[in-house]
């Protein structure tokens, strides 16, 4: 793996204040886990609270919108999330795309808008079951790639892909070994045709049902550099698991 391995939590549209005891248990556990970085990203009505309090978590958004300011109601900008205590923000997950018909192009967008307020951004891509049944996985996931990646001088630094089968997440399907591999290889070869030497550093996440059963099998992938998890991490028992597979505790 280029980094240490990156679990990251994603909360989706759960989480009122009283979560925060679970955030502060994930966070306690993380301090034993030096050797992972280890993310959340709550509803945005957490990110303030969750980035003030925590100590050994990154905190990040489930998204933002493309221009800085404006006239757009009920949508919060990359900035800020940075005002609020972010360090990263996730784009182009599936239920944005499927739900919100987010195109590539809006992908990039939002992923540009972020690194330029100096947020990481998480870039989300993955095929659909119809799409794997008729072998387009791998292309359908290449055009992702080519259309939703940022393309600034440096870029690839601020950078981490997460691949997330929309058929295996909240499911509990997962793809086997060899299919999750395979997908990885492909990932990786991608971004080292868009960002030269710099895409071999680009972490590569996997996500779709990881749960502390499996997180063992996934993560001993060759080029899975941590997990997105869904269910999972909202609760401290169940995330942490996930992220003592990623590395071992310290005493």
């Amino acid at each position: 793996m280029p980094h240490r391995p990156y679990i990251v939590g994603n909360w989706k549209m759960n989480g009122l204040r009283a979560a925060m005891s679970e955030a502060r248990s994930i966070d306690r556990g993380a301090q034993r886990h030096p050797g992972v970085r280890v993310g959340i990203a709550p509803p945005f009505t957490l990110v303030h609270a969750m980035a003030e309090t925590g100590q050994n978590l990154f905190v990040g958004g489930q998204d933002c919108h493309a221009q800085p300011s404006g006239a757009f109601t009920g949508e919060v900008s990359a900035p800020m999330l940075k005002d609020a205590g972010a360090v990263f923000v996730i784009v182009g997950h599936s239920e944005r795309r499927a739900m919100h018909g987010e195109s590539d192009a809006m992908v990039q967008a939002k992923a540009d808008a972020a690194i330029a307020a100096g947020l990481d951004v998480i870039v989300c891509v993955g095929e659909t079951e119809a799409e794997r049944d008729a072998g387009r996985a791998e292309a359908v996931v290449d055009a992702q790639l080519e259309g939703s990646l940022p393309r600034g001088e440096g870029d690839a630094a601020r950078v981490t892909v997460a691949y997330e089968p929309v058929w295996a997440i909240g499911t509990g399907r997962v793809p086997s070994v060899d299919d999750v591999a395979a997908m990885h290889a492909a990932i990786r070869a991608h971004l080292l045709a868009i960002y030269g030497d710099g895409g071999a550093a680009v972490r590569i996440l996997y996500g779709g049902s990881v749960n502390a059963g499996n997180a063992n099998e996934l993560l001993a992938v060759a080029e899975v550099g941590g997990a997105l998890v869904g269910g999972a991490s909202l609760t401290a028992d169940s995330f942490l698991q996930i992220v003592a597979a990623a590395g071992p505790a310290e005493d």
